[in-house]
């Protein structure tokens, strides 16, 4: 009767414990359930990330281009019309501007990628210092657009370094005048080489991140296969990288249309671009209604060029779901 007792006060004693046991691991679980608010807030957490930058897109570039499309149609008092282009192409230094602008579009661009690629490629691979090299070209980076055009001003000028090493090694007798306003292939080449030292850097590091997004065991596989590294860069990596070489070349591309302080740094008025023709209206003549004219065409340029590498270098769309 004793053990019989026990047994049954046991058996109560479970059946009493249970449901509290029950009902505190239901409180748990009640508690660590997410609630609604939380649940709102952690799908709203990437817009709110996103948030500052599209302000800051909104205020500083949409709403400006906004006003300069409007101001470019309309005339001092406010009337729409198409005069301002009219008056544009009949520009004395439009044609020049112009041709100027494409002229280091072309050789800024194939030059700046092909460069950029290879200090990817190397910065990407397993050779010794590269971490060093990275570092150095890095530099660039930290320098404005203007800071660059001073050096490279330092570099070219009559009285600058080049002449000086020069006329140290006598290789030649007087100053040579690489920034004469009648040299045009110097003046090109200063600002070719200061606005691709300047930018390569940019270009580097995004082509760099996609070569470190493509999976290695590909070319592993293609070096089993007997592919030479050649051979895999130009089958494997080239195909793989047309997304990321896409985003490159509309940047800089968007970018080189709008080159300016190193031109002004370097030349200033000697050799005119589409940029320094709109800031020249501006300043020399107060007249903003021809100078949102010259801004509304580069916007056309850049967003032509644009659209040719969506088209050129589409990727299709099954890539991107493996």
């Amino acid at each position: 009767m004793l053990a019989a007792g026990q047994h049954l006060q046991r058996s109560v004693s479970g059946q009493i414990a249970a449901p509290g046991i029950a009902a505190g691991t239901a409180g748990t679980a009640l508690s660590r359930r997410p609630r609604p608010f939380r649940r709102r807030l952690r799908g709203l957490q990437p817009y709110l990330l996103m948030a500052p930058a599209a302000l800051f897109m909104l205020v500083f570039f949409v709403w400006p281009a906004i006003q300069a499309l409007l101001i470019a149609f309309q005339t001092a008092s406010g009337s729409f019309t198409l005069a301002n282009f009219q008056a544009m192409a009949r520009d004395t230094d439009f044609g020049l501007a112009f041709r100027n602008t494409l002229l280091l579009l072309v050789i800024i661009i194939p030059v700046e990628t092909t460069i950029a690629l290879a200090m990817a490629v190397l910065a990407s691979s397993r050779l010794r210092f590269t971490n060093f090299f990275l570092y150095i070209w890095s530099i660039p980076l930290a320098v404005s657009d203007l800071a660059a055009g001073l050096i490279w001003f330092s570099f070219f000028t009559s009285h600058g370094y080049l002449n000086s090493v020069l006329q140290d090694l006598h290789l030649i007798r007087h100053p040579g005048g690489f920034l004469d306003y009648d040299n045009l292939a110097g003046l090109v080449g200063a600002i070719v080489l200061a606005e691709v030292w300047r930018s390569i850097s940019l270009v580097m590091v995004v082509i760099m991140s996609g070569i470190q997004a493509i999976p290695a065991e590909l070319g592993e596989a293609a070096e089993i296969l007997g592919a030479s590294a050649w051979r895999r860069f130009r089958h494997v990596t080239l195909p793989l990288l047309k997304p990321t070489l896409q985003v490159a070349l509309i940047l800089r591309t968007t970018a080189a249309f709008q080159v300016f302080a190193v031109v002004l740094a370097l030349t200033g008025a000697a050799l005119p671009v589409l940029a320094t023709k709109s800031e020249g209206w501006v300043t020399d003549y107060r007249n903003f209604q021809m100078a949102a004219a010259y801004a509304v065409l580069i916007l056309l340029l850049s967003s032509l060029g644009t659209l040719v590498y969506l088209i050129t270098l589409r990727t299709p769309r099954e890539v991107f779901q493996r």
